[in-house]
């Protein structure tokens, strides 16, 4: 099976395995809290009345943990990008009946995915990914630039009795430069 990935800075996520539960119980209880904020989703999860909502609040608790922890999250900007409920493996059981019969049990096993997004940070990543230079033009609006020559081009006038070419070299936050005349 492939291991599905997310996108690396913006999400983290947290896995529960053969949680003993049937996926049926579990997914209606995914299906309210998938697209809401964190604080939000402990707050739904919290007054819900089925036994699904304690591992489910415990899952999503750990995932925020893990962005909190790894990647230095802000727990208010969570929201939950995708909660998955896949069927696991059923136990089964052989229950005594009479006449020296034996019943099938089976305890039906979930696994539950669920993967939380820093939106913040998204919006970021987003505006990275339609042009990578985005980034770089915001931390160097402003170019340096060194005079050379005696020509001051804030003032307007010439420093030296001559008159010189106007050449002066522009250096950006790449530490490049830049000859202009």
């Amino acid at each position: 099976m492939k291991k599905k990935k997310t996108k690396r800075y913006t999400e983290v996520s947290a896995l529960g395995k053969y949680i003993s539960m049937s996926a049926n119980k579990a997914r209606r209880v995914i299906d309210q809290i998938r697209g809401r904020s964190y604080d939000e989703t402990l707050m739904i999860l919290k007054f819900m009345p089925y036994r699904a909502c304690d591992r489910i609040l415990k899952l999503i608790s750990s995932a925020a943990a893990n962005g909190v922890r790894n990647m230095n999250f802000d727990k208010r900007s969570l929201i939950i990008s995708k909660a998955e409920v896949n069927e696991g493996p059923s136990v089964k059981k052989m229950k005594p009946r009479a006449r020296g019969q034996g019943y099938p049990i089976k305890r039906p096993t979930c696994h539950i995915i669920i993967v939380l997004r820093d939106k913040s940070l998204n919006e970021k990543y987003e505006e990275y990914r339609r042009k990578p230079w985005a980034l770089m033009e915001a931390e160097s609006r402003k170019p340096r630039v060194l005079i050379i020559n005696g020509f001051d081009k804030k003032k307007k006038k010439d420093t030296h009795k001559k008159k010189k070419k106007d050449t002066h070299i522009t250096t950006y936050s790449s530490e490049v430069l830049w000859h202009e005349k």
